[in-house]
């Protein structure tokens, strides 16, 4: 066990999966853009895995973003949301919904 505590792990959540559907990459190919496995890929678009500061500017280099933009602790809106306005469903059958924005 080390002898630094390091306190509560806090979360770093990431828009990865959407930047590269994006881009229309696959995983195999943005692993070989920033040098690890597409598992490891996986990993960080689950959450399963935080990068290394490293691999954090080499993932925000392909997609020519900061860091800010890919990576935060706290979980991030949709895109549509930031772009549009948070929008909700109002009641109704499939056939009749609305949308209504929500201010």
């Amino acid at each position: 066990m080390s002898p630094v505590r390091r306190g509560e792990t806090l979360p770093i959540h990431n828009r990865i999966g959407v930047l590269r559907a994006e881009r229309r990459m696959t995983r195999a190919e943005l692993a070989a853009l920033i040098n690890v496995n597409p598992q490891t890929v996986g990993a960080l678009e689950r959450g399963d895995h935080f990068p290394s500061l490293d691999l954090a500017f080499r993932i925000c280099d392909v997609f020519g973003l900061p860091v800010e933009a890919v990576f935060s602790r706290a979980a991030f809106t949709p895109l549509s949301a930031e772009l549009y306005g948070t929008r909700t469903r109002t009641e109704g059958s499939d056939a009749d919904v609305q949308l209504h924005a929500t201010d």
